[in-house]
């Protein structure tokens, strides 16, 4: 949420500069920025990888009910040569108005994705429908409501298994499982797949849940718990806001973000400044990183995804979207959404959290943890560490990345050739 603020205050800023340099109504360049702003393209995570000098690939699959989604892959690691050589699956999974880019913005050194390529893996990311890179469908429209008429159900449903299946058949060693690595929304998606669609959990050697949200009654994100009374009940209100795309994508803009945080800017400086006040408590956030984040940042989503959460907030449980008694009857024969049931997850799953987390409390995270039968804690005793810093912080290469590559290297020790 913070970071959304950090984004229009960056727009804003940017445009008044750009009144202040040309001292011009700025309404011409907006209808043609090109020759006049002379704006650099933005550029895509392929780039951004290739630019640390890892092999990078670009693909797209489909899921079961049309939505195109673009996957990104680090097949293998250049210091180590290993192109020809067993490589295991990990698909890592990025938070609500994300995508895949903020897993790599640390950079080589510190960023999980290239250790876990430097330690013999086939790194995927992906993207969910809606963000930056997944804003395609096979029948509808982008401009259609029904192109954004999703929550994280659909992604957890549908997006994730299409992407380990193509995952699974592009690396073309005979790989049945993968390990996965979430985010925030990529720990509830894949809590959505592996209770509604159990034979995936065999799918899934390790599973890594940074800042798991399930269950909502304590968070205590401001934000949220102002909003939540509005959004997370069936009323005029979520009527209004839902089915729609939340920070609707817009190329000048995301340039004009790009080029004013972008690493020969004048503004740099006050990009990170601004940000890093911005993240208030989250005092463990690799500054450096600020402001490829802000040229990345806002992703998109669709604001289905937002009131599902909500939905969360309030009622207390981890269920389906409920949208309302009379369509609940006819979506699931009910009046009230169901339950996940994830007391029938059966892969081996760990839980990452922290005392200072604002969206994934401690004890909401332990209730969850109390109805899966297959599941370890790893509790980050730093009091500071926050929401952000599973992905962001300076020290997740000890605290987080070290742990969790020893975990899926011990599990393939463990298990041999059985892939």
């Amino acid at each position: 949420m913070k970071l959304i603020l950090f984004i229009g205050f960056s727009l804003v800023f940017t445009l008044k500069v750009a009144v202040a340099i040309n001292g011009a109504d700025l309404l011409p360049y907006l209808h043609n920025p090109e020759p006049q702003l002379q704006l650099k393209n933005r550029k895509s995570m392929d780039q951004r990888i290739r630019d640390h000098g890892y092999p990078a690939e670009k693909h797209k699959t489909i899921t079961e009910d049309g939505y195109i989604i673009t996957l990104f892959r680090i097949p293998y690691s250049n210091k180590l040569q290993n192109q020809d050589a067993y490589r295991p699956i990990v698909l890592l999974q990025h938070g609500l108005f994300s995508c895949s880019d903020a897993w790599i913005l640390t950079g080589p050194e510190n960023a999980l994705p290239f250790i876990l390529a430097d330690n013999g893996f086939d790194v995927w990311f992906g993207n969910a429908r809606g963000n930056t890179y997944s804003r395609n469908h096979t029948t509808i429209s982008l401009k259609h409501p029904n192109f954004w008429r999703f929550s994280w159900h659909e992604i957890g449903y549908y997006d994730i298994p299409a992407m380990i299946d193509y995952a699974i058949a592009t690396n073309g060693q005979n790989q049945k499982s993968i390990h996965y690595v979430g985010h925030s929304q990529g720990t509830t998606v894949n809590l959505v797949l592996l209770s509604s669609r159990t034979e995936y959990n065999a799918k899934m050697k390790t599973v890594h849940l940074f800042a798991p949200v399930a269950f909502m009654s304590n968070m205590n994100d401001k934000l949220v718990r102002t909003l939540a009374p509005y959004l997370g009940h069936t009323n005029v209100y979520s009527a209004l806001f839902g089915s729609q795309e939340f920070v609707p994508h817009n190329d000048l803009f995301m340039l004009l973000a790009y080029n004013a945080c972008g690493s020969e800017s004048i503004l740099l400086g006050l990009c990170t400044s601004i940000s890093y006040m911005l993240e208030g408590e989250e005092t463990n956030t690799n500054r450096t990183a600020l402001p490829l984040l802000a040229e990345t940042h806002p992703a998109g989503a669709s604001t289905d995804q937002i009131c599902h959460y909500m939905q969360e907030q309030q009622s207390g449980y981890f269920r389906r979207f409920d949208f309302g008694s009379s369509k609940n009857m006819k979506m699931y024969g009910q009046s009230t959404p169901p339950d996940y049931t994830v007391d029938q997850i059966t892969a081996e799953l760990h839980l990452w959290y922290s005392d200072n987390d604002d969206l994934a409390a401690v004890v909401d995270v332990e209730k969850l943890a109390d109805l899966l039968p297959n599941r370890e804690m790893h509790h980050v005793e730093d009091p500071t560490w926050a929401h952000g810093d599973f992905t962001m912080a300076m020290e997740a290469p000890t605290v987080i990345n070290e742990p969790v590559i020893d975990i899926m290297l011990d599990y393939e020790q463990r298990h041999g050739n059985e892939r």
